[in-house]
């Protein structure tokens, strides 16, 4: 078929690292004997970009939803509980249901009982409390689990048991009968997800055999697997295990892309009779208790007894059309598993035939080498062309912009991540002292990645999707220099520029201020000069939305429609307007002593900021109306009116809640540019070369215009150190590094693909994607100082 042409006939011009892709008869059937083309139109017309993420989650089939619905409107599912026909209709479905993901699993119910739960994660915890630990016992788990079987180690401390992490080649010392400190708990997963590294599902046979159980006594060692990586695209075949573990946790919404509030855990029948009680019981675990005295008999069915309340019968009725839709199409998980490894075989060989011009790799690949055996999942990290890293974070907003959905971080696996990466615990421990968490913008600490990407590949997975990833890797990245910037390939040669040029030549056209943070911004009048404090420009930044018992103030990028709240500072009556399509005008004091307020706090770019929050149900239902999301209004009351000049705070930073600096400055010239590259990269009937892209998409505060025929070149403000407006001084502060929020059109509120995508591709120092200067205010007059339209510029 096509994969297999391909997998034969693109050797890459240096050999790859790894071995080359097999040929044998698994390639052939490897896109469902020419059917994919045809599953992905008919099954997953959702698939508009190229998805890559398949191991957080897969993505359902279109006739798996519909038949689900069918059955909703023709049945009455209801509570398995009570007793009358839809209630009995209902049990008879969970039963049934139970049978047929067993029989998926590559068992029976004579073997294994399935136990439903919210998801894998809830599964793994249910066998962690019900595994029968002795105290003096252990809880191991292998460097590659994922952070919910490593979490089990807080349960396990509580009951004074011992914590091993161990490696997995470590399994056989480990549970050796010499060194048996009683009954403990091993853990491990079938696949990582982070490296897509795959471990064999026999160790529970193995312990077993070692220790020769019979049916009276259970060996000391009890085996759980996460399996919900694995189980989306390898067949479990529990049956052929010998003994099988003790607990096999599974997800459905991995393997079937839905239902997401279903999971199960999988227990090994001959081993319910030792196991645990659980502390809590809940509705329908018992068959009798008393209110008054400790006393209850649990039911005797271990799946009643372990599911507590009602089950999620919804999502397991719709587990029966997810398992009827994966048959129909795929026929089995053996042919997913065999199209699985086809294409994970070609993006490795792809990834690692990539090359910068001097022959350095574009991509490091983690693992799939050796004689160890990988899944769909391969992560990596993107070297520049002298071998240095580029931040993961910036190759997934790339990415984004390109249609391209990946993973970007550690995955929630800690050992793999700190294996593959080479980080030490104290290296984690450090960053988190330093503020740097897990999904913030930290991707380079001292050059050196503290994540990765992930690409993951499912059943309905196309070599055009890899092709179109290592177009895009190509495209952005080869050749690319970090140690230097886009600078050196404009027009120009800012080296050579020499900024005092500007001194008579440019002037202010604009000032603008965003009065609530991340909502439409308020041109100052021409020719009115604004007041600029310590804090930045005057209101700007001053009020931000927050939703309950949230750190994180709300922000385009989340919620888009803040673009279509637009400010006006009435500045007569010191108040705040607030207009949106639909509503009637708000209007809000800026005299702190007007507002009934709560002190809270908040974050801005990982930086503690105060807020004070807004008790107002006015503003807190229009602002929730508007947005169609719970939230309210919160501000720093220094910023208002009469705080503006209170005594500094050394607590709180001496800025609104504005990202990095006080005012954000752009240039006319600059903003032409970046639109004639959209022209000029544009393919002819892209709709994208048409759209109006000026300064103010930039969110500034300040918009600095050519003044003569001596122009501002593009992006010369790059260069800038000091910039004095009209009789008052600012230091640079740095690039405003940009995000997508930039493509947020601030008319319409639409997420468009530009500018940011032509910047990405254009303008980057040192990695980073970038527009526009930061600017503080200098010199100890700032209550005098002003900004206004028309006054002139002199940079230095």
């Amino acid at each position: 078929m096509e994969l297999q042409k391909r997998l034969l006939a693109q050797q890459p011009a240096t050999p790859p690292s790894s071995p080359p892709a097999s040929t044998n008869g698994i390639l052939s059937a490897s896109d469902y004997n020419g059917r994919l083309d045809e599953i992905r139109r008919t099954e997953y017309p959702q698939l508009k970009t190229v998805f890559l993420d398949h191991t957080g989650s897969t993505v359902c089939a279109a006739s798996h939803i519909q038949a689900f619905a069918a059955e909703l409107m023709t049945q009455i599912p209801a509570n398995p509980h009570s007793r009358h026909v839809e209630s009995q209709w209902t049990q008879a479905r969970i039963d049934h249901a139970r049978d047929r993901l067993l029989a998926f699993a590559g068992t029976s119910a004579e073997r294994y009982a399935v136990v439903f739960t919210a998801n894998a994660t809830a599964a793994i915890r249910l066998a962690a409390e019900i595994t029968p630990i002795e105290q003096h016992g252990e809880f191991c788990y292998t460097r590659e689990s994922h952070t919910s079987v490593v979490g089990v180690r807080s349960l396990a401390a509580d009951q004074g048991v011992h914590l091993r992490p161990i490696e997995f080649t470590d399994i056989g010392e480990v549970t050796a009968p010499a060194r048996c400190r009683g009954t403990s708990l091993l853990a491990y997963p079938a696949q990582c997800n982070f490296s897509g590294q795959r471990f064999p599902l026999n160790v529970a046979d193995t312990v077993s055999k070692l220790y020769g159980s019979t049916s009276d006594t259970h060996v000391p060692w009890w085996v759980l697997v996460d399996a919900a990586a694995y189980a989306a695209s390898s067949p479990l075949r529990l049956d052929a295990h010998g003994a099988g573990p003790d607990f096999v946790a599974m997800s459905m919404y991995k393997i079937f892309g839905a239902p997401t509030g279903l999971g199960a855990l999988l227990i090994r029948r001959s081993s319910v009779p030792f196991l645990r009680t659980k502390r809590y019981f809940g509705g329908g675990t018992v068959a009798g208790l008393t209110f008054d005295q400790p006393w209850q008999v649990y039911r005797s069915d271990i799946e009643a007894r372990l599911e507590d309340g009602t089950v999620n019968f919804h999502d397991i009725i719709s587990l029966h059309h997810a398992l009827d839709a994966h048959a129909n199409i795929y026929d089995s998980i053996d042919m997913v598993a065999r199209h699985a490894r086809a294409v994970t075989e070609y993006a490795v060989r792809e990834l690692r035939a990539l090359r910068h011009r001097n022959g350095r790799l574009v991509c490091e690949v983690y693992g799939h080498t050796g004689e160890s055996v990988f899944g769909p999942t391969v992560a990596f990290n993107v070297k520049d062309r002298a071998g240095r890293y580029i931040g993961y974070m910036e190759v997934e907003r790339l990415a984004v912009m390109a249609g391209i959905s990946l993973r970007a971080g550690r995955f929630c696996n800690p050992g793999a991540a700190q294996k593959w990466l080479c980080l030490s615990a104290q290296e984690l421990m450090k960053h988190a002292s330093l503020g740097y968490v897990c999904g913030d913008d930290h991707d380079l600490v001292d050059d050196k990645p503290v994540g990765a990407l992930r690409v993951s590949f499912g059943a309905m997975t196309s070599i055009e999707d890899i092709d179109q990833l290592v177009k895009f890797l190509l495209y952005q990245f080869r050749d690319y220099n970090m140690s230097g910037s886009a600078i050196s390939r404009l027009p120009i040669d800012t080296m050579e520029i020499s900024p005092t040029a500007l001194s008579v030549n440019a002037q202010v056209d604009k000032v603008i201020i965003y009065p609530v943070k991340s909502c439409h911004g308020w041109t100052v009048p021409s020719g009115t000069s604004w007041p600029v404090t310590r804090h930045g420009l005057k209101y700007d930044r001053v009020f931000v939305l927050m939703r309950e018992h949230s750190l994180l103030p709300m922000q385009q990028k989340q919620v888009p429609n803040m673009a279509l709240i637009r400010p006006r500072v009435d500045i007569d009556k010191s108040t705040l307007v607030l207009d949106a399509p639909g509503h009637e005008l708000l209007e809000i004091s800026l005299r702190p002593e007007d507002l009934k307020l709560e002190t809270t706090e908040t974050q801005v770019c990982s930086t503690r900021v105060r807020a004070v929050r807004v008790r107002s149900d006015r503003i807190s239902l229009w602002l929730s109306s508007v947005l169609s999301v719970s939230c309210y209004l919160a501000c720093e009351p220094r910023l208002l009116e009469s705080g503006a000049n209170t005594p500094h705070n050394s607590c709180y930073p001496d800025k609104s809640f504005a990202n990095k600096a006080q005012i954000l400055m752009v240039t006319q010239e600059s903003s032409r540019q970046v639109e004639q590259w959209i022209a000029e990269d544009a393919a002819p009937d892209d709709a994208t070369s048409r759209i109006r892209v000026g300064p103010m998409q930039y969110r500034p505060n300040i918009i600095v215009k050519s003044l003569g025929t001596d122009m501002i070149k593009p992006f010369e403000e790059l260069k800038w150190k000091l910039v004095h407006i009209g009789g008052s001084r600012f230091a640079v502060a740095g690039p405003c590094r940009r995000c997508q929020m930039i493509s947020i059109d601030q008319e319409s509120a639409k997420k468009l693909k530009e500018p940011y995508a032509t910047l990405a591709r254009r303008m980057r120092v040192d990695g980073k994607v970038v527009f526009g200067i930061y600017l503080n205010a200098t010199g100890s007059l700032l209550s005098t100082t002003s900004i206004k339209s028309g006054a002139t510029i002199n940079a230095a």
